[in-house]
């Protein structure tokens, strides 16, 4: 059985009772088994899913949120059923691990969208459904045409579909795969290898190896159809959603983006670690003397004060010495946003020679942990489902397969929860297994039948719909957040949902500020920034940063110090009129100030309370301290990148689970409010970063499970869904790159007649798809002969035009400047900060067509000044004068 928080009490003083710190402290993963089942956030909306790989991973997620999803499938199966690896390596449309993996707890119907009887199944099933998941890039809306459009048709449905490049722009037709989206995205160009010591790349960029461009689609995809789900709640009123996997993944980067709208700031990628501007020669991984990898990010003033007695432990300090006692051990930087000097560098090499003097098990991780340190092991994938920290949370469960007469580990959670939990479902369908009840339910149904759950919409209000500037209502009418967020895991989350029309009321304390220094303004302002033909200085006023900018646009801020008894005070009576309290502090932060989920529920019963931290609160690691690269390493995805070994991974070089936490927390809040609509209940969330990148890595802990084979990597290439070439090829200039991917003989008789290497057709080493694979060394060093003296775009265009999926791998300038399509797509906002002035930010990547989303949120602004509307917060909802404010700022507590 999947194992689940325990209903927790807590004192009447805001404490923990005894049995609630036995849950926290405990090792024992049986504290959180035996309570009752709980449903899932989406129960009782059904869903019917027309998709492969581009959409897929969305409906996983709909479906461990509780939905019942429908999977329709052709005769022939799935595309998807062909994806590796297989079980026992045979292959077989029931034997995909891939197909497992992200089809898990779904049910299968076969219908075929040619013939007439299976298109009105597919219209019976959408009659009956609350959401259509629909990847077929208009294949279904053609099949289904009639002379009521499908909306008209079914204006309850929230019809959501995901295409490579969108529904319109002069890219729409291209094709595309996960190596074409992450390079056209920006994510490779972050991603890889350090430069030689000439300063030349010498190594292809590198993708991530999880289906990275599906899942960061797939989960901006659920996040825009619960939004849209809590709209029809409120009104009755369906919609359709849209969502480019082009646009979604060039959002899903971090410091390149603004660093290069602000201040014309290129980023340089770097081994195992944040793309920076001013790249390091020395990795923030260090070698054991086994031959594994320890992370050991972070050598600020802060982090120095305690590495120094943590070494000095093991007598292997060395000549470090604690910083001066003038040093700022307050300042927070966004990572890869800080030059690293000499005596950083010196510092890592220190810190090598300490990891190298220890095999990989005896690397005591734990204590620096433990000292205040930033250091994990870098995982393989299967090796968390190992750890009792994970299998207490139930981030894991064993999974029948009757027909195999076994079960197999799958990562089943993202967060834990007090009134819903994540739904582990059935195995994966087999074709078709679900034909029988599924036609049996809709021979019994009406075809004009409206959805149950339609029906039962809680939340009502007589206030008027507020409007956007995009003169459309928000998605998320009167909801209110108590927002102590910050960092980008969940900052962002949080901004997702200001940007769905929520009030987000940002808490900030001066002496424990978010992070703001990173992509600031440039000296001179916009004028300067448009002017530019090279990177420019900037200003140095916390007010002033972009990177905050884009991550807290359409909020307010509130300075407040709640550890004064009147700011607690305070804050106590904003839980009163708020919907949503969301916190990014380490575990027990808020409880020990007195803002525990105790006493606010006490306050407001229905409360939303989330938390958002590395590795959870209940567990053994809840005191643990991350940021992106650290939970990446434990999550096991660092080690998802790069060559194959004995090369040491590349890793990622952006928090990529900074923003997949930013995700989740976005999700949880929305599908907790949809649970409250229901059924009138709050809930306490939470909310881990780390288990939203173990999620992904279901197909690799799968393939462990089922066939004993640890993850390997693999570089660019595609074993698993067969294609060569397929990789990242040099082209003309400087660091210049054009990935390209041939599927099937058609593709590569595309690539043959345009790069005018026919002979190559000739060659018995690459006469088949089958000889290609075993000969991809030499495949790869003639398509690079071809490429290396020509221009990527032309190149791109070209192969596209002959049906061959290319892409460029594109900078951060490419994006903002030469990409026609996010142009077409308007892929960013121009927002209004008080001082910071206008610029731009990132909209949501889902179009909504009732409720679009808009990034300046309801007040229509950038983000706040450091407690910029004190005065509106406090006066507006808490009814204090204009003497009373002054009061409170005279006696710190705003």
């Amino acid at each position: 059985m999947r194992r689940r928080l325990p209903d927790i009490t807590f004192s009447r003083r805001g404490t923990m009772s005894n049995a609630a710190k036995a849950a926290h402290s405990s090792d024992d993963s049986d504290t959180l088994s035996g309570d009752a089942p709980k449903p899932g956030m989406l129960a009782g909306i059904r869903v019917v899913e027309v998709s492969d790989e581009l959409a897929e991973s969305c409906g996983l997620v709909l479906a461990g949120l509780g939905a019942d999803v429908v999977k329709v499938e052709p005769p022939e199966g799935n595309p998807t059923r062909r994806i590796g690896p297989f079980y026992e390596d045979v292959p077989g449309p029931e034997r995909s691990i891939f197909f497992w993996a992200y089809n898990r707890g779904k049910r299968s119907v076969v219908a075929d969208l040619d013939d007439a009887t299976g298109r009105e199944t597919v219209l019976k099933l959408i009659a009956g459904a609350d959401v259509v998941l629909d990847a077929t890039s208009g294949r279904l809306a053609t099949a289904l045409a009639s002379d009521t459009p499908l909306m008209k048709r079914f204006p309850h449905l929230v019809w959501a579909r995901a295409s490579p490049f969108g529904e319109w722009g002069p890219w729409k037709d291209y094709k595309a795969s996960d190596l074409i989206h992450l390079a056209l995205g920006g994510v490779m160009m972050n991603c890889g290898y350090d430069a030689d010591p000439s300063g030349r790349y010498d190594i292809a960029p590198i993708a991530p190896q999880v289906w990275h461009a599906y899942n960061i689609a797939g989960e901006q995809l659920a996040i825009a159809i619960v939004a849209a789900l809590l709209h029809r709640n409120r009104t009755g009123e369906g919609q359709e959603v849209t969502c480019a996997i082009h646009e979604a993944v060039s959002k899903n980067t971090e410091v390149d983006l603004m660093s290069w709208v602000m201040r014309r700031a290129p980023i340089y990628r770097q081994t195992c670690r944040h793309a920076a501007e001013k790249p390091s020669r020395v990795p923030n991984i260090s070698h054991t003397k086994d031959g594994r990898w320890v992370m050991s990010w972070g050598v600020s003033s802060r982090d120095k004060a305690k590495l120094v007695p943590f070494l000095d432990r093991y007598g292997m300090a060395a000549d470090l010495t604690p910083p001066p006692p003038e040093a700022d051990l307050a300042a927070r930087n966004v990572p890869g946003s800080a030059a690293t000097d000499e005596q950083t560098i010196h510092t890592l090499d220190v810190i090598q020679r300490f990891v190298r003097a220890h095999t990989y098990e005896s690397v005591p991780w734990r204590e620096a942990q433990e000292a205040g340190l930033l250091w994990a092991p870098v995982r393989k994938p299967h090796e968390n489902a190992l750890d009792p920290h994970w299998r207490r949370r139930g981030t894991f469960s064993e999974i029948e397969h009757p027909e195999l007469g076994r079960s197999f580990v799958y990562p089943t959670s993202r967060w834990l929860s007090t009134a819903t939990a994540w739904q582990t479902g059935k195995r994966a369908p087999q074709l078709g297994e679900h034909n029988c009840e599924v036609m049996e339910a809709l021979a019994e149904a009406s075809t004009d039948e409206r959805p149950a759950s339609v029906l039962y919409a809680r939340r009502t209000t007589s206030a008027p719909a507020k409007l956007s500037r995009r003169g459309r209502p928000f998605a998320l009418q009167n909801i209110r957040i108590l927002d102590f967020s910050w960092f980008l895991a969940s900052a962002g989350g949080t901004r997702f949902l200001a940007a769905l029309g929520a009030e987000s009321i940002k808490v900030e304390w001066k002496q424990n500020p978010d992070t703001r220094l990173a992509a600031m303004a440039p000296v001179g302002g916009r004028a300067a920034r448009e002017a530019a033909r090279a990177p420019l200085p900037g200003v140095s006023d916390p007010d002033m940063g972009g990177q905050f900018n884009n991550k807290n646009a359409g909020k307010r801020g509130l300075s407040l110090n709640i550890r004064h008894p009147e700011g607690l005070d305070i804050a106590r009576r904003l839980v009163a009129v708020s919907d949503i309290v969301a916190e990014g502090f380490s575990p027990g932060v808020l409880q020990r100030l007195g803002l525990g989920y105790d006493v606010i529920r006490e306050i407001r019963p229905d409360i939303i309370y989330i938390q958002q931290s590395g590795m959870g609160s209940i567990g053994s690691y809840g005191r643990f301290r991350t940021v992106g690269p650290v939970a990446a390493s434990f999550a096991g995805t660092s080690d998802m990148s790069g060559l194959p070994e004995p090369a040491m991974p590349a890793g990622w070089g952006y928090s990529y689970l900074d923003w997949m936490g930013a995700y989740g927390f976005a999700l949880a809040t929305l599908g907790a409010l949809h649970h409250r609509d229901r059924t009138g209940e709050g809930q306490w969330i939470d909310s881990s970063q780390c288990e939203a990148g173990i999620f992904q890595t279901a197909p690799a802990v799968l393939d462990w499970s089922a066939n004993g084979r640890p993850w390997t990597r693999y570089g660019n290439r595609s074993p698993y869904k067969p294609a060569a070439p397929h990789g990242a090829y040099r082209a003309r200039g400087d660091d210049n790159w054009i990935a390209i991917a041939c599927f099937d003989e058609s593709e590569w008789g595309g690539f043959l007649r345009v790069s005018g290497l026919g002979g190559l057709g000739n060659d018995p080493r690459f006469a088949s798809l089958a000889s290609r694979l075993e000969n991809q060394d030499a495949l790869d060093s003639a398509v690079e002969q071809w490429t290396g003296d020509k221009d990527a775009y032309e190149m791109m265009a070209a192969l596209q035009d002959a049906g061959v999926p290319a892409g460029v791998c594109q900078t951060a300038a490419d994006r903002c400047d030469r990409d026609p399509q996010l142009a077409a797509l308007e892929w960013m906002t121009e927002v209004t900060g008080t001082k910071l002035g206008r610029w731009p930010v990132i909209e949501l990547p889902s179009k909504l067509s009732a409720t679009p989303a808009h990034s300046g949120g309801p007040i229509d602004r950038g983000a706040p000044c450091y407690g910029e509307d004190n005065e509106a917060v406090l006066g507006e909802l808490l009814g204090y004068t204009a003497s009373d404010i002054r009061r409170l700022a005279e006696e710190g507590v705003i």
